[in-house]
């Protein structure tokens, strides 16, 4: 009997020694590097795969742990929607931020997404800060966590991505301005810039960078390997930055890049990053669109110059963290903004169904046909892109439930051609099946408007007030996420997986709560 006791104490300790082995083996990174990279698509990125360093591009895809198929869990995405979702892990719907821009239903006037007069710029004179953003985000669960010892730090060249990536309690967040080229942030942050970045602004800003740049192409190979159908001889080119609009050329530039990489390092050995027993976190954002936003056509050896060159920024960034912190305390989170800019396309020249669907016209005869049920009265308050906004203080004076007006409108808006649906804001509301689960996600009660227009794809969608003009497309935008270090297995996995899942996946690597909104799974 004594020696089935002991038999049975020994299996334990040896079971006990075994589990605390495996848990020990997977230690917790020190320093979180979540990285959006705004426009990557997956088809460029494998395209392009010949021309990359072993350590970029090729090294995420081999070593890491990588989802080939993913998506966000709504639409439509923008580069500032998408980076509240992967820093919130839920979304438009829950966190409020439904794109760049939105229009305010009080003033009537389209406002960032970050906006805030309250909060005076630090070497701009554009406001920010994070209180649009209406859950927490991740950085904001680690400040939480560490009972705010973890470090987090947002840096990317646009105002939006650094606010939203960095959340409410982050450190600091850096972007670049558009008039003075420096990096900049706000007074929601800090009291001034600290002493390292006004340092870094007198040595080696990208103002500085880009009127010292001229971006050629990276090697000879770059200009002749060819992965576009166009046919002809692509010419060579050469950018300068310069005129009034130079700093903005620069951030829709390769050479962004750079300076992306530069400013990390220098915020890490500042900070003292990933050194001590508490994680830290630093989001970034880097550049993968077209130069300029300029067409695929215009740009075709620019775009496959701008892959090479991030893969080598990709290669600098991961070497240098690696080396300073260890390659065992860090865990790199890679992924894409999910859209791309929209290609200026000319349909009818090839007999392609198209047309164009003018959004002020029809507020207007919306107001009409209102008029002429209800009697005279501006029911139509604005519209803002493709969405419609009613007036409800005049639907209350006249008793005209708002269900009812929404209702007349889409029945309305259904015959206009060139209307491939309409949703109305109570139906998004209420209604939850797979068709409309991926407009309701996107949309959002205080931010959207009453009624929302989806032209056919092919057609133009325009508003002649502000000669804003935007061609439809349904089309997929393949990207993966990447994950490589604290112990993510070395795999590709086909099966399709969305953005909301990585801010759980970060929080389980460094042992915190999830954003307080999100109820997605782990990746791993």
């Amino acid at each position: 009997m004594t020696n089935k006791y002991l038999y049975i104490t020994l299996l334990a300790i040896l079971g006990f020694k075994a589990e605390a082995q495996g848990q020990t083996g997977t230690s917790t990174p020190r320093l979180v590097v979540s990285i959006a990279i705004d426009q990557l698509r997956s088809d460029y990125l494998e395209a392009f795969a010949p021309l990359y360093l072993p350590d970029g591009f090729k090294r995420l895809l081999h070593e890491g742990l990588v989802f080939d198929n993913a998506s966000y869990a709504f639409s439509p995405v923008d580069r500032a929607s998408a980076i509240a979702s992967l820093a919130t892990g839920v979304t438009p719907y829950y966190n409020n931020i439904v794109g760049e821009r939105w229009l305010n239903r009080e003033t009537l006037r389209p406002m960032n997404s970050i906006d805030d007069d309250r909060h005076a710029g630090l070497g701009t004179t554009q406001t920010a800060s994070p209180a649009q953003l209406a859950t927490s985000a991740i950085g904001d669960e680690l400040k939480v966590a560490t009972g705010g010892k973890g470090k987090v730090f947002a840096i990317a060249p646009y105002r939006d991505a650094a606010v939203l990536a960095g959340g409410h309690a982050a450190d600091g967040v850096f972007w670049i301005d558009d008039n003075s080229g420096e990096w900049c942030s706000s007074d929601y942050y800090f009291t001034e810039l600290p002493t390292w970045l006004q340092a870094l602004n007198k040595l080696s800003s990208p103002a500085i960078v880009a009127k010292d740049s001229v971006w050629e192409p990276i090697n000879t190979v770059v200009g002749n390997f060819s992965y576009f159908m166009q046919t002809g001889l692509q010419k060579p080119f050469k950018h300068t930055f310069t005129g009034s609009n130079c700093y903005q050329q620069f951030k829709a530039s390769a050479m962004v890049n750079e300076a992306v990489t530069e400013m990390a390092k220098r915020c890490i050995a500042s900070q003292v990053m990933g050194i001590d027993a508490v994680p830290d976190l630093l989001c970034l954002t880097y550049y993968a669109g077209n130069f300029d936003h300029r067409s695929v056509t215009e740009c075709q050896i620019e775009l496959q110059d701008t892959y090479v060159r991030l893969d080598q920024e990709l290669s600098r960034l991961m070497n240098h963290i690696e080396q300073q912190v260890g390659k065992d305390r860090v865990l790199f989170v890679v992924t894409s903004t999910g859209y791309c800019d929209e290609e200026s396309t000319d349909y009818e020249k090839y007999h392609i169904p198209t047309g164009t669907f003018y959004m002020n016209r029809t507020a207007g005869l919306m107001n009409m046909y209102f008029g002429a049920i209800w009697g005279t009265g501006k029911y139509v308050d604005a519209y803002f892109g493709n969405q419609i906004f009613l007036n409800h203080k005049l639907l209350e004076t006249k008793k005209i439930s708002i269900t009812d007006a929404t209702n007349r409108a889409q029945e309305f808006l259904a015959m206009i051609a060139g209307v491939r649906n309409v949703y109305t804001s109570l139906q998004l509301l209420t209604g939850n099946n797979e068709h409309l689960r991926k407009i309701r996600n996107g949309f959002n009660a205080e931010k959207s408007g009453d009624i929302l227009v989806e032209p056919a794809p092919g057609w133009r969608l325009m508003n002649e007030d502000t000669q804003e003009d935007q061609l439809v497309r349904a089309s997929y935008v393949p990207f993966p996420i990447m994950i490589l270090g604290s112990g993510a297995p070395a795999e590709r996995i086909k099966t399709p997986v969305t953005t909301d899942r990585i801010a759980p996946t970060i929080a389980r690597a460094i042992r915190i709560r999830a954003p307080n909104a999100c109820s997605a799974e782990p990746l791993f």
